[in-house]
């Protein structure tokens, strides 16, 4: 099968059009894939580089837009600053919507999701992939960063009998005031607990 031509467009050259920018853009499809190969300030030039890409390609000289050059040799030799062809990537992956689940009258959720299992297995199986996927990664990553920090800190007590515990209870309650600028506060504390 032969490759399918490009019509020549408004330029009136193959593969070439003009951008929005002034310059000339190249664009050549071989094999059902396109290739973006540059922009040139002129139509003419970027027609020269087009025929260098159908030259590479090893297509018929009906294709060339200058059918009277001799060789590919001389054709690259007509494009000074050569070519740069980039495959431009066609094929987007087409998201399925999912389908909702709907429930019925007199339908209880757990009915509806389990037909909904049944009709559509495939939404199912990608979901359970997607929790052993996420639960190995868990596994690789280890511990989060809060379990790898331990317990908190715990100060030991080195005394802990009940005399000491008593000493600190009488000490609270003798407690006066040390700073002078608060004494009268405190006299004020005292005075409303023993009224």
């Amino acid at each position: 099968m032969a490759p399918k031509k490009t019509p020549k467009g408004k330029s009136g050259f193959f593969g070439v059009r003009q951008k929005p920018s002034g310059n000339w853009g190249v664009e050549f499809s071989d094999a059902g894939r396109r290739w973006w190969i540059s922009t040139y300030p002129s139509a003419h030039e970027a027609a020269r580089a087009y025929d260098v890409a159908v030259w590479r390609a090893v297509r018929p000289r009906s294709h060339l837009n200058f059918p009277e050059i001799e060789s590919r040799v001389v054709a690259e030799m007509l494009v000074p600053q050569g070519i740069n062809m980039k495959e431009i990537r066609t094929t987007k992956k087409k998201k399925m919507k999912k389908p909702s689940v709907v429930v019925s009258a007199g339908e209880t959720d757990e009915e509806a999701m389990a037909r909904f299992a049944r009709e559509h297995p495939e939404y199912v199986q990608a979901e359970l992939e997607y929790y052993w996927k996420r639960e190995a990664e868990q596994k690789k990553k280890g511990p989060k960063k809060e379990d790898e920090a331990g317990p908190s800190t715990v100060i030991p007590i080195e005394s802990s009998s009940e005399e000491d515990w008593a000493d600190f209870s009488e000490e609270e309650e003798e407690e006066g005031c040390d700073d002078p600028t608060k004494e009268e506060l405190c006299e004020q504390f005292r005075s409303s607990d023993e009224e």
